[in-house]
């Protein structure tokens, strides 16, 4: 039978059943009035061929490592190597998380991921009056080359792949981890990471920036060209949707203002004068992996090809390796629990599933007890194991992408693709991603979700396990990690010191070189180099681009 007669076969079929099944309902209804998944999109009751018809396979989707890469970017995908397991951790002191990583390599992790405090975040010592009672709150304190260097004691850094998670000077802790290097005898050649370097989510999501769009763009495009040259296994930024879904997005703005972000990226990086096929390959992207277990899916393939298509048709690549998403994926952190927490271990569990058959190159599972504190030793191999059960034992990395096919994820996939593509289309209409997020569009768009979502769970109209449905009477929590506020008092001392020991005239000189570069137009990379080997801190070199530069007043959104 034709193709034709086997769709006219089928829509008579399935008229039949769905008229039974509307009958039905007067005795069985359906659990609610309508279905929705998170990001608004209707989901119909039944997908069938007839949902595929019309779609052409080799542009929409193609097959694994060839564009538009909705299958995947390497033909074989994780039978020729697993996705790199990462942890995100790091609290306290240097050694202390010195510690845990090198716990965490002993359990079989196969990469680091950095978490920095909140000073380090936004450029201050942990001396400066803004510091107080953040120091290795939320991550480890980095003031100055002498605390990387502890950091990755006994770490050889051109056996493992890093990953950190840091923006605003993303410039001055990479120089720091190059420093660190050298002095292990291994050139910058050699180093495999990423560090995030995705300023603009700050500005829309999460709020660890310092410096305005323009110039904070400026060093984003420095570091291309540096990397390019000096780093070329690096992977000079992960541009984030991950933050832009914890701060409430659903799963089509999370792609659409990711993507957006993106485009901004490369338009200043050519505008720069940069090749888009010389930093094309090193850029990365990093997505959340949310509740909705089939829509996550189907938001990293539709992801693939509208990136593909983006860096093909607008930006004119050649290389295929220009467009190509590689992406790290973390679990969602805003779905876990307080409440009964060893319940975030099945959900990390099917959200980390979601990344591994969505495709993702490098993956972060929560730990079931960071919704109530920094995560146990114990909580983190559990996580870490979650990944490897996934890897070793379940048999979804056996074949790649398989879940290409159903009905159901491949319209899914189609859907999203379509709405975040008009929502990219709006946010060109307002002159890009810059001006959108100057305009407050894209924090509007992401505060009325958020809203949204929680008003639903207010309501039990989405049932949030232990929270708001199923809840048990709960012995208080033992036992927590806690960070000693003692950290600070150290991390002073170890400040003083430094600055008493190391060569003044040095770190004078290169803040003074520093300065007149940032004045101008030469790339800021070597002279923050050379500032970090002389042991200027990550305050002063921070405060210097401050003078220069100014720091950015958050538009008001509510207005």
């Amino acid at each position: 039978m034709t193709e034709q007669k086997d769709h006219e076969d089928l829509q008579v079929v399935l008229k039949r059943w769905s008229e039974g099944v509307e009958k039905s309902l007067s005795k069985h209804p359906e659990r609610k009035p309508a279905f929705v998944n998170t990001s608004g999109i209707p989901v119909r009751r039944l997908y069938t061929p007839l949902d595929d018809a019309g779609f052409d396979y080799i542009s929409e989707i193609g097959l694994p490592g060839e564009y538009p890469f909705t299958r995947g970017v390497q033909p074989t995908m994780y039978r020729g190597r697993y996705w790199t397991m990462r942890q995100y951790a790091g609290f306290a002191s240097a050694e202390e998380s010195n510690r845990r990583y090198r716990f965490l390599l002993d359990q079989g992790q196969t990469g680091l991921s950095v978490a920095f405090d909140l000073p380090t975040q936004i450029g201050y010592d942990s001396d400066n009056e803004m510091a107080i009672g953040e120091v290795g709150k939320v991550g480890v304190a980095i003031d100055s080359l002498k605390d990387m260097e502890i950091l990755f004691n006994k770490i050889p850094l051109d056996k493992v792949s890093t990953s950190m998670t840091i923006n605003a000077p993303a410039a001055v802790l990479l120089a720091m981890y190059i420093a660190v290097a050298e002095k292990q005898g291994i050139s910058a050649e050699k180093l495999r990471g990423t560090i995030q370097n995705d300023i603009l989510k700050e500005y829309s999501s999460r709020g660890t920036y310092i410096y305005p769009p323009k110039p904070s763009m400026r060093i984003i495009t420095d570091i291309f060209s540096y990397c390019a040259k000096k780093v070329p296994q690096w992977n000079t930024i992960s541009i984030s949707g991950y933050h832009i879904r914890e701060a409430g997005s659903t799963a089509v703005q999370e792609v659409a203002f990711t993507l957006a972000n993106g485009i901004a990226y490369v338009q200043a990086a050519l505008e720069a004068g940069l090749d888009v096929d010389t930093f094309g390959p090193r850029l990365s992207f990093f997505f959340n992996a949310h509740l909705d277990f089939l829509e996550e899916i189907a938001k990293y393939r539709a992801a693939r090809r509208l990136w593909a298509e983006i860096m093909k048709e607008r930006f004119k690549a050649k290389n295929p390796k220009s467009m190509m998403i590689r992406f790290h994926t973390q679990t969602a952190g805003c779905t876990l629990t307080a409440q009964q927490p060893k319940n975030n271990i099945v959900r990390v569990a099917f959200q980390a599933l979601s990344a591994v058959l969505g495709g993702t190159q490098s993956l972060h599972t929560n730990s079931m007890d960071e919704a109530l504190c920094l995560p146990s030793e114990e909580a983190v191999q559990i996580a870490l194991r979650s990944q490897q059960l996934i890897a070793y034992e379940i048999g979804v990395a056996d074949t790649v992408d398989p879940l290409a096919g159903s009905y159901y994820v491949e319209d899914l996939t189609r859907e999203i693709y379509k709405r975040a593509e008009t929502y990219i289309q709006q946010i060109d209409e307002m002159g890009g991603a810059v001006e959108a997020i100057e305009k407050g569009f894209i924090q509007r768009e992401i505060q009325d979700s958020a809203y949204k979502y929680q008003r639903e769970i207010e309501r039990e109209e989405r049932i949030v396990v232990g929270l708001n449905r199923f809840r048990v009477e709960e012995k208080k929590p033992t036992n927590l990690l806690r960070v000693d506020p003692s950290v600070r008092v150290s991390q002073v001392e170890s400040l003083k010191k430094l600055k008493s020991e190391r060569d003044s005239a040095r770190v004078e000189k290169s803040l003074t070189g520093l300065k007149q570069v940032a004045q101008g137009k030469e790339n800021l990379m070597p002279l923050i180099l050379e500032a970090v080997r002389g042991y200027a801190t990550l305050g002063e070199i921070c405060d210097v681009l401050r003078e220069v530069f100014g720091e950015y007043q958050q538009v008001n959104t509510l207005g």
